[in-house]
C-alpha cells in the first residue's frame, strides 16, 4: 500500500517524470499534442519546486513515487496518479489526505479544477460540478465537495 509524505525539492525530478507521463499516456486521450506539449512545458522540475513552495505537495510512495497532489487551503492542484498503479485507490487516498488537512485547516468545503481527463475520478469521490472555465490548456471543470 502505498503511503503519503510531503514534497522534499528532491523529489522534483520525479515528480516532473510522473506527470509527463501521465500527460502523455492518459491525458492524451483527451487533448491535442499541441496542448499535451504545453503542459509538459508547463510542469518543469523547476516548476515543479516553485509550486512546492507556494502550496502543501505531497507524493505517494510505493516502490517509488506513484503519486502526487498540492492544495493551498481548500484548493486542489496538481493531482497526477502513475498509469501502472491506476485504480489501485492512490488517488482516493492522496485526496483524503489533502481533504482531512484542510478539514484540521478548519474549511468545509474542498474545491479542484479538473481536466477533461480528471472529471469523473473527481465527480466518483463525490465533487460536484460548480462550472467550467476555457484554460490555455483547454476545457477546466471546476468541483467542489463539502467536508464532514
Amino acid at each position: 500500500m502505498a503511503t503519503i509524505r510531503p514534497f522534499d525539492s528532491a523529489d522534483a525530478p520525479a515528480v516532473a517524470a510522473l506527470i509527463e507521463r501521465c500527460l502523455r499516456e492518459v491525458n492524451s486521450r483527451d487533448y491535442p499534442s499541441e496542448v499535451i506539449e504545453r503542459m509538459c512545458d508547463h510542469f518543469t522540475e523547476q516548476r515543479i519546486t516553485e509550486l512546492a513552495i507556494q502550496r502543501q505537495m505531497v507524493v505517494a510512495e510505493d516502490d517509488g513515487i506513484v503519486g502526487t497532489v498540492s492544495r493551498d487551503g481548500n484548493k486542489v492542484y496538481t493531482m497526477f496518479v502513475h498509469p501502472r498503479v491506476a485504480r489501485r485507490g492512490i488517488g482516493r487516498l492522496l485526496m483524503r489526505h489533502v481533504e482531512e488537512l484542510a478539514t484540521i485547516d478548519g474549511y468545509d468545503h474542498m474545491e479542484t479544477g479538473a481536466s477533461i481527463t480528471g472529471h469523473d475520478f473527481y465527480r466518483r469521490l463525490g465533487y460536484i460540478d460548480v462550472r467550467s472555465t476555457e484554460t490555455e490548456f483547454g476545457l477546466n471543470y471546476i468541483l467542489r465537495r463539502s467536508l464532514p
